[in-house]
């Protein structure tokens, strides 16, 4: 095939060197391969001693880089103040102490984890969009008039006239119209009475349509509808107009306004507003069934139903309403084609646009000399979005800053971050290594500080003209009103990566300190999430333990990576929601291995929260994140989870990662994720690709689309429009004509405004040289130089066409994941058993036929050949066995260096044989002698503690030591000994003769004793640790005096289940078969 014909040219050898450097980082662990943690620092209260013991603890456990976050979801107040010199001094003592223990330290840019904000942000500097009050004036004379100012805080940007229309007053509005609703506690008098402060409330009666009716005075032919909303909700609604006494479905459409918090909703009461076909009635009726609220209530303010058209959704598409839910799909903020409007005199004409800025006076009184007609004056300005930095101290909490300037960027890290370094001592600096921005949660603005000569500037035309688009009127025609929306959103897409993550990027380089990025956002997220984070130090995205949240964001992160050419991928891991102390590592392993496969090569432990004192344990918690932190149960023995993981780290970081599609994302925006359609095959891998790594960092060599730090990619795959700018297809055909192999519709125009109508011509054309070829049953397929052009295939008929193999081949329903990633004479796959069943599976690994498979096992950093393996036409067979959840990395290398790991068994997994048990009696020592027996107790046989009647052993929370003697009377020759403890809950860590063996986390619970245990007789003990949530429930059961512990916040009842703890076993020694 030609993949091994390829693959063959290019092999060349790992050198020993190297190689052994590879094994040796994996096996010992290196320092500089460690984890970080975001280190909370809840609602100050918070102590130095505290910090200090904090940071050993994390150090020993293998964690190397704490980013500290000032947060306050709910708790009351510490005694250090957020921003007092006192509290400037602990945040000094974290990086001093960093510095001398060992533990890099990053920075929050800002109070809370969102966004960038705090009191020294003033409306002027803050986020902004364009508002706007108007004056309907008749012209012909000199006028002076005082315009409304539509904000308190607002300042001025344009003001201009146009022609108003008399079309705008044929609306329910202004045409006497008589409303009734067939629900009694709707006040139909507030919704045409033009107040969008006077509103009616009303609640949902199940199974029940509300219907409102219009019954106007004299007929007209709607063209619009607009629903301005008091309160959070949304429903859906069909629009009927009564036609000859006979009811007609105008239009059906979801009304939402869900969420109308600042950080989605700039323009808290814009309409929802949506255009009609052209229907002549007198009357009109809105259905709306289907009502969701959470906890906003239902109200309507104003619903108006005009002649005069609208652009539909124009809140929506300048930013002013964002999505309403957390989760951004890729087609979150992509809107259907408007109709053209038939009657081009009902828009606004951009040529009749007056800009009259110069005539209004300091004071908004306008001073002009209006030409003859009647004339729309709009005074137009910005006001803060109302955004904040959240959550919390509210002595830190202010405006978010302006994200469309570099220059309020560095503005805001002085007073953030630079006030911290000018109180750091020089020989501690080196230890603040990282500023860092979480996910993006703060929504958007629209506008900026002269922004109409970067706008123009950047489009080469005058945006001016076209800002009575933002008022829902339609300037030119839809198009062009909808082309100058599409570059505003670009534009505000743009700026968001180069002046606020770039500008941001350029101060703390400044002090050699490296911006760390999430780079997407929940909410309302405004910008292109891969041109955001190409413009960050370091990028990070992050997942939950539970649920659905992260399973586009990791993605979302690696291929920004990918393409960028940044070769870490951080994750903020194992955030959760709720259940309290639950959680432990054999239980985060299958989500962490996912993350794995998703492209994350780095973890950033979600949460380790400052533990003030250590007479409240567990101590400060919140309803957030996993408790990783020095007073919870099992972080003494963490270290052995953290070392997997770090292995995991080590091998994922060498290399490229291997992918044979690159799925473009398009050019419209807000876009936080890709479009895969059609979907990967299984046993092939992708990433994304934005245009602008398309048009300057793209290349084609031998057939496949290249990156200069080597990444590349076989097929690139187009999304599902027909949009695209000239310049970027002009690439495309460069690439397609050196080699490249594309899949995916013929774009028919540009989306923007630019240079219109001259860059439709042009994509027309180059796309009609591109996509010649004929269709057969929906599919073409066209060579194009030395590349080809392809439409309407599955990814995997295009693979066979270009004798591309799948990398990694697998029966159908496997249920693993996995990740390749390659360098010269090594290729790396990870495979995680991702079902909680032993399974055997036999994968044909796409790599060259001269290397030969060793298994690298990340849990004990085990290294060995494997022996059992088949050449096949594609590359190598190697028969595998997983336990449940378990992971292996299969490592293909040179035959010389398999000299230097374990021999190879025959079957490649051993099967292991019982030599003897090691029976009861146990002495177990509960150690934390507050609640549990003061002298050890004698096991005669192993118990579940929770079975035990001895309620101090039920609920029972910490660490006991199992000890116990046995005699071994022969020990066998050449073989390997080791110690199962059958079953754990949930770790220990093992000690025989007094030699430190390991831990275990995760079953099968299995270590090597061969060097420790001698003939006769043998000391063995076993620290073993269980969870919080015993004793939690227990002091659930108790009186506020006789509580034991300590927390903030939980959701344990006295009868919640309790969880299974101890050695279970059976304990005993086995060998290899």
């Amino acid at each position: 095939m030609l993949f091994l014909m390829v693959s063959c040219k290019s092999w060349s050898q790992i050198s020993k060197e190297n190689f052994e450097q590879v094994t040796s980082n994996f096996t010992t662990l290196a320092d500089t391969n460690t984890i970080w943690c975001y280190w909370y620092w809840i609602n100050d209260d918070i102590s130095k001693d505290g910090i200090t013991k904090d940071l050993e603890a994390m150090k020993k456990a293998g964690i190397g880089g704490a980013l500290i976050g000032n947060i306050n979801p709910a708790h009351e107040d510490g005694k250090v103040p957020m921003l007092s010199e006192d509290w400037w001094s602990h945040m000094v003592h974290a990086v001093v102490e960093g510095k001398r223990i060992g533990v890099d330290i990053g920075v929050f840019n800002c109070p809370g984890w969102s966004q960038s904000g705090g009191p020294w942000v003033d409306y002027t500097k803050a986020m902004r969009y364009l508002t706007y009050s108007e004056t309907k004036v008749s012209g012909g004379k000199k006028l002076s008039i005082q315009l409304e100012k539509p904000k308190d805080e607002f300042q001025d940007t344009h003001t201009f006239a146009f022609k108003s229309s008399a079309i705008e007053k044929r609306s329910t509005q202004f045409i006497s119209t008589k409303i009734t609703a067939n629900w009694n506690d709707v006040d139909v008098a507030v919704l045409n009475d033009g107040n969008k402060e006077a509103d009616t409330s009303f609640e949902p009666k199940k199974g029940e349509f509300l219907e409102i009716s219009f019954e106007l005075s004299e007929a007209i032919t709607a063209r619009s509808i607009a629903i301005t909303p008091s309160q959070a909700f949304k429903c859906n609604m069909t629009l009927m107009a009564v036609v000859n006494g006979e009811e007609k479905i105008v239009k059906e459409f979801n009304f939402d306004r869900f969420k109308i918090a600042p950080n989605v909703a700039s323009i808290k009461t814009g309409a929802y507003a949506t255009d009609l076909p052209d229907v002549k009635a007198e009357k009109f009726i809105l259905k709306c069934s289907d009502f969701r609220t959470k906890g906003g209530g239902y109200g309507f303010a104003e619903i108006t139903i005009s002649e005069a058209p609208v652009l539909d959704k124009y809140i929506e598409k300048q930013l002013g309403k964002m999505n309403s839910t957390p989760g951004i799909q890729w087609d979150s903020y992509i809107y259907g084609k408007q109709e053209a409007l038939k009657d081009k005199s009902l828009c606004v004409n951009p040529n009749e646009v007056i800009d009259i800025s110069n005539k209004l006076d300091k004071n908004g009184v306008l001073n002009w000399d209006a030409p003859a007609g009647e004339w729309t004056i709009m005074r137009m300005g910005m006001t803060p979005t109302g955004t904040k930095n959240a959550p919390a101290a509210p002595q830190g909490v202010g405006y978010e800053i302006d994200k469309m300037s570099s220059a309020l960027a560095q503005y805001h890290f002085d007073n953030f971050v630079g006030e911290l370094l000018k109180r750091i001592p020089e020989e501690s600096k080196s230890a603040f290594k990282y500023v860092v921005a979480d996910s993006y949660e703060q929504g958007s603005q629209n506008w900026t500080d002269g922004y109409e000569i970067k706008f123009k500037e950047k489009y080469g035309y005058d945006p001016i003209p076209f800002l009575p688009v933002l008022s829902g009127r339609i300037v030119g025609s839809v198009e062009l009103s909808e082309r100058f929306l599409w570059d505003l959103r670009r534009a505000i897409a743009d700026d968001i990566a180069y002046q606020y993550v770039g500008g941001l990027r350029k101060a703390s380089n400044k002090y050699n300190l490296k911006v760390w990025l999430e780079n997407y956002g929940h909410w309302g997220f405004p910008g292109e999430f891969m041109m955001y984070g190409g413009q960050s130090d370091l990028i990070g995205g992050e997942f939950w333990n539970e649920g659905t949240l992260g399973n586009i964001e990791c993605k979302a992160s690696s291929s920004t990576s990918h393409t960028y050419g940044k070769p870490i991928t951080s994750a903020e891991a194992f955030t959760s929601s709720r259940k309290a102390y639950l959680r432990h590592p054999a239980m985060l392993k299958k989500r962490g291995d996912w993350a794995l496969t998703e492209g994350i090569n780095h973890f950033v432990l979600h949460l380790y929260i400052q533990q003030p004192d250590d007479n409240r344990k567990p101590g400060m918690n919140a309803w957030f994140g996993t408790e990783f932190n020095r007073h919870n149960t099992w972080f003494g023995q963490a270290d052995t989870y953290f070392d997997y993981l770090r292995r995991c780290q080590h091998l994922l970081q060498q290399g490229k990662y291997v992918a044979d599609v690159c799925y473009y994302i398009g050019e419209d925006a807000p876009v936080m994720t890709g479009v895969r359609n059609p979907e990967i095959p299984q046993g092939n891998s992708y990433d994304y690709i934005n245009a602008e790594v398309i048009l300057n960092r793209l290349t084609v060599k031998d057939g496949r689309f290249v990156l200069p730090d080597g990444m590349s990619y076989k097929v690139m795959v187009l999304p599902p429009f027909t949009t695209m700018r000239p310049e970027l297809l002009k690439k495309i055909e460069a690439l397609v004509q050196q080699g490249g192999v594309i899949l995916g519709p013929k774009p028919l125009e540009s989306p923007s405004l630019q240079n219109f109508p001259a860059c439709d011509e042009q994509v027309k054309a180059l796309a009609s040289k591109l996509w010649n070829g004929t269709y057969n049953q929906g599919k073409m397929a066209v060579q194009y130089g030395e590349g080809k052009v392809m439409d309407g295939f599955q990814l995997s008929e295009v693979f066979e066409t270009i004798n591309l193999s799948k990398d990694l081949e697998l029966s159908a329903d496997a249920p693993v994941l996995w990740i390749h990633r390659t360098m010269p004479g090594m290729d790396i796959y990870f495979i995680s058993n991702q079902s909680d069943e032993t399974i055997d599976l036999s994968p044909v690994f796409r790599v060259n036929q001269k290397l030969k498979p060793q298994l690298w096992d990340a849990v004990s950093g085990e290294i060995r050949a494997l022996a059992n393996y088949e050449i096949t036409s594609t590359g190598i067979k190697v028969p595998l066995t997983m336990e449940a959840a378990q992971s292996w990395f299969v490592v293909f290398a040179n035959e010389a260096n398999n000299i230097e790991v374990k021999p190879a068994y025959a079957a490649n997994f051993p099967v292991y044989e019982k030599v003897s048990t090691i029976e009861a009696p146990f002495k177990v020592d509960f150690i934390n002698k507050d609640i549990a027996p003061k002298d050890p107790v004698v096991f005669d046989k192993l118990i579940d503690w929770r079975n035990s009647e001895d309620e101090q052993l039920k609920y029972y929370s910490g660490t006991a030591v199992y000890s116990s003697t046995f005699n071994i009377d022969k020990l066998p020759k050449n073989q390997d000994l080791f110690l199962n403890l059958g079953k754990v809950s949930v770790m220990a860590k093992v000690k025989l003769n007094g030699k430190y063996i390991g831990g275990v986390w995760m079953a099968p619970y299995r270590l090597n004793i061969t060097d420790a245990i001698k003939k006769g007789k043998n000391k063995l003990e076993i620290e073993v640790v269980n969870l919080w949530r015993n004793q939690l429930i227990k002091d659930k059961q108790r009186s506020e005096d006789e509580k034991y512990t300590w927390l903030v916040t939980d959701d344990i009842k006295s009868d919640s289940e309790i969880q299974s703890s101890g050695l279970l076993g059976p304990v005993i020694i086995e060998t290899i078969k």
